[in-house]
Order: structure tokens, then C-alpha cells, then sequence
């Protein structure tokens, strides 16, 4: 418990410690696409850092949201540059959030919920590896609270890294192309979600009533 409690501790003051600096480096407050640019353009060689560190913060902590520093990065770098930067920070953050859910919770959680196939280090790989591709393709769904989620399940580590950097990558480049001209549209996002929503709960009790179908031997669950 000891060590949990350190660990806790080391992260929250690291995080702390990264937005004072960028606090102190004179990042500009509102967050807008157009004044972040600016700031960043005017740090020099340390301007892509800085935009990975904010890009980490704001997966992990959460209620920063990442697109407006998707795009961002697009109008300060260019479109592949800045997609890269992006792309980079938020797999780091996504990682650091899932190492942090996996060391403090994943015991935890499975002791509460021993018989859930999705927590079981023998269930499917491929099953949990699309469930995140998915979640990761729709920006409505919370970019750290998938990431938390999915450290207290069996995915591997590289699996999940995989899933989150293919995933990601198609939104991250479309912010970053068009920066702040680019308007989402809610309805249809909210749809796609809720498309995805449904599918995910439909899919495992289908998978459940029919589990030699062809689906289920493919997505390896009776393993």
C-alpha cells in the first residue's frame, strides 16, 4: 500500500510540476488553437516538447481536451510534423495513464470481479485489442478514461499501444490538417459513438449465445 501511495504521490506532483512550467513559460490560458500556435511558435526548438508535455498532460489529467492541441500542432508545425508531435505525446500520456490504472487497480479490480472474461489474463487478446481501436476512432469517447480503463483488463501493453497509435492517428491528422477551421459535427458524432456503443454491448451477448459461431473462434474466446 506504501508503494501505491509513493506512486500516486510522484505522479500527481510530476504533473503539477510539468503545468507550472508550461504556466511559467507563458502558455497562454484560454487553450485556443490560435494563441497556443503562437506561443509555441515563439519558444523555439523547445515548441514541439512543449507541445508533447501539454498533449500528455491532457490525456492523463483528462478534462483538457486534446483535439484543440491536435490541432494545434497542425497550425504551429505543419500537418505531418505536427501530427507526429501529437500523436507522440498522446501515446505517451495514454501509456503513462494505463500503467498508472494497471499498477494501482488491475489486482484490485480483478479480485472483485474474478470471473469477468474481459479481466481474465487467459481471455481474448483480439476481442479487447479491437475494443480499444474502436474507442479510439470516435473523439466523443474520453481519451484517458479509455486509457484507465483498459490498464485494469488483460490487453497487453503492446497491443494496447497498437490499437491506441492506429487509432488515434486518423482524427489526429484531419485536426492537425485543418486546425481551428475544422468544426465537428456533433450529431454525427455523437451517433458514431452511440453506433459503437451499441455494437459493444450487443456483440458479447450475441458472442455468448453463440459461441462456436465463426466470429467467436476468430476472435479467439474460447481461450
Amino acid at each position: 500500500m506504501t508503494s501505491r501511495i509513493a506512486v500516486v504521490l510522484v505522479v500527481l506532483v510530476a504533473l503539477a510540476g510539468a503545468w507550472w512550467l508550461l504556466q511559467i513559460l507563458g502558455m497562454p490560458p484560454n487553450l485556443s488553437p490560435d494563441a497556443l500556435s503562437t506561443w509555441l511558435q515563439s519558444q523555439g526548438a523547445v515548441g514541439p516538447l512543449l507541445l508533447m508535455l501539454l498533449m500528455l498532460i491532457a490525456v492523463v489529467v483528462g478534462p483538457i481536451p486534446t483535439l484543440p492541441v491536435s490541432a494545434t500542432a497542425g497550425l504551429a508545425f505543419g500537418i505531418l510534423p505536427g501530427t507526429t508531435i501529437a500523436a507522440t505525446g498522446a501515446v505517451i500520456g495514454a501509456l503513462m495513464a494505463f500503467c498508472i490504472a494497471r499498477f494501482l487497480g488491475r489486482e484490485a479490480i480483478c479480485r472483485r470481479f474474478p470471473d469477468n472474461p474481459v479481466l481474465a489474463r487467459d481471455g481474448s487478446q483480439r476481442f479487447l485489442t479491437i475494443t480499444i481501436l474502436l474507442t479510439r476512432l470516435i473523439p466523443v469517447f474520453s481519451f484517458a478514461l479509455i486509457s484507465y480503463a483498459a490498464g485494469v483488463t488483460a490487453i497487453h501493453t503492446w497491443r494496447f499501444i497498437a490499437a491506441t497509435t492506429i487509432g488515434m492517428l486518423p482524427m489526429t491528422l484531419v485536426f492537425a490538417g485543418l486546425g481551428n477551421t475544422f468544426k465537428l459535427n456533433p450529431v454525427l458524432t455523437v451517433v458514431a459513438a452511440l453506433a459503437i456503443l451499441v455494437v459493444m454491448v450487443w456483440l458479447p451477448w450475441s458472442l455468448s449465445r453463440h459461441p462456436d459461431s465463426r466470429l467467436a473462434r476468430w476472435l479467439h474466446l474460447a481461450q
